[in-house]
């Protein structure tokens, strides 16, 4: 059999020896944040240290995303090491693009960094010649569900299907021959000893992009002859607070809107205006009632005011789950590295959403939370502090974790993936999406 004690070793050395270029990456996305589907430079980035591993790759996918394979010495099973190309919007943050007020606020740099990094290992320790399956490397884009409207005209051009990257890769086929996948996140935990967590599940959602259509007039002149879309608006959104009480707190339903658009001009009754928001919630069926009683605030609103309301129902992101004999692995690698006392194993459910659980519904797969970092998510006060726990360990736990799945004919990753029974196949799942939401 195959010492992976050994083989384990060997990729840590390799990613230890490389650990300030490792570093060197994650500052450089941080310091040049993108949003979702224009990640041009951090994509190009990317192709560069794909290329200096020697791996060829595909480009271009889901407009921004690459994806290179590096092969073991069979080919029983392919593991997925996936990073995160995108940014939020966060202009108050000190590294905010003053442009754009994109800020890598949510640590997609790092999840980056930590996938090139567990590629380091792998490819220049030569232990993929001793393993029998393959590592893929994926960079997706667009995590972060924002720009609802940019991302609704880009789907309308035939440009993406979905809002979202993961879901996107799973639409164009590039999820196709996967059968495992991991994520690094960081985050920021209570206990300043802990480096890492995992397990845990996440809510899903469904998008919605509303358009409020009123009739402009002389706002100080003659308001009566118009109709105000934004007071429409603002009823809708004030029905849909009202029924809080309504959902159930175990479906743990999140509900935030915002108002894109509030008319042209302070002297004409609005009448354009724009609404995007998430229905958030622990199941599907909690988000589709849900859902149902948003719709009818946004009617009654526009009904009470004579308006016209157009809602673009959106596919969000599946709950995520982790696989928990995938969970189990990745901790006892964590703990190899940092200790028992470091690693926590989390049965909590987190009302934020990630793409990943649409991975999560077709294919084993992990979404473990690294640290190093400071301040709440998506805030100005997000902050890399210790970028070795952020980029590299990560990096070294991945990597460490394909070694165990991939060794000694890959038996630990074909016992996962063929005990595993995914919600959906890809058919399915794409069929689901359509079922789900109404889309225009």
């Amino acid at each position: 059999m195959t010492d992976t004690a050994l083989l384990k070793k060997r990729v840590c050395e390799e990613i230890d020896k490389r650990k300030d270029e490792i570093i060197q990456i994650g500052n450089d996305i941080f310091a040049h944040p993108e949003l979702g589907y224009k990640e041009f430079r951090t994509s190009e980035l990317v192709g560069k240290v794909f290329k200096k591993m020697g791996l060829s790759f595909q480009d271009g996918l889901a407009i921004t995303g690459k994806k290179a394979r590096i092969p073991g010495k069979d080919h029983k099973l392919n593991v997925c090491i996936m990073g995160e190309l995108d940014s939020v919007l966060c202009p108050d943050h000190p590294h905010a693009d003053p442009e754009t007020g994109a800020a890598h606020s949510c640590g997609h740099n790092g999840q980056i960094a930590a996938m090139l990094g567990a590629g380091f290992g792998l490819v220049f320790s030569g232990v993929m010649s001793e393993l029998d399956g393959d590592v893929t490397l994926l960079a997706v884009p667009a995590e972060e569900y924002v720009e609802i409207e940019y991302r609704d005209a880009l789907r309308r051009e035939g440009k993406i299907k979905f809002l979202g990257g993961k879901q996107e890769m799973i639409a164009i086929g590039a999820m196709d021959d996967i059968d495992i996948s991991m994520l690094t996140h960081l985050s920021a935990f209570d206990d300043p000893t802990t480096k890492a967590r995992c397990g845990g599940t996440n809510n899903g959602f469904i998008g919605k992009n509303i358009f409020f259509k009123g009739k402009e007039a002389h706002a100080g002149g003659a308001p009566e002859k118009g109709v105000n879309a934004l007071k429409a608006a603002m009823l809708s959104l004030t029905a849909i607070d009202m029924q809080r009480e309504t959902f159930r707190e175990a479906d743990t339903i999140r509900i935030h809107p915002i108002i894109t658009k509030g008319g042209d001009l302070v002297n004409i009754v609005p009448a354009d205006v724009r609404v995007e928001t998430y229905v958030r919630g622990k199941t599907v069926p909690a988000i589709l009632e849900a859902c149902k009683k948003v719709d009818r605030c946004l009617r009654a609103g526009a009904l009470a005011f004579g308006a016209e309301v157009e809602i673009r129902t959106l596919p969000g992101y599946l709950p995520n789950i982790n696989s928990p004999d995938l969970v189990e692995i990745h901790r006892k690698n964590l703990v190899s590295l940092v200790g028992e006392d470091s690693v926590k194993v989390s049965e909590h459910h987190s009302t934020g959403s990630t793409d990943m659980g649409d991975i999560s519904a077709i294919m084993p797969s992990i979404h473990p939370y690294g640290g190093g970092v400071v301040g709440n998510a998506h805030t100005k006060d997000y902050e890399v502090v210790d970028p070795y726990v952020a980029y590299v360990l990560p990096a070294k736990a991945m990597a460490m974790t394909a070694v165990d799945l991939l060794a000694n004919g890959a038996a630990e990753g074909l016992r996962i993936k063929n005990a595993y029974k995914p919600l959906y196949t890809k058919e399915t799942y794409l069929k689901m999406w359509e079922e789900a939401v109404s889309g225009e």
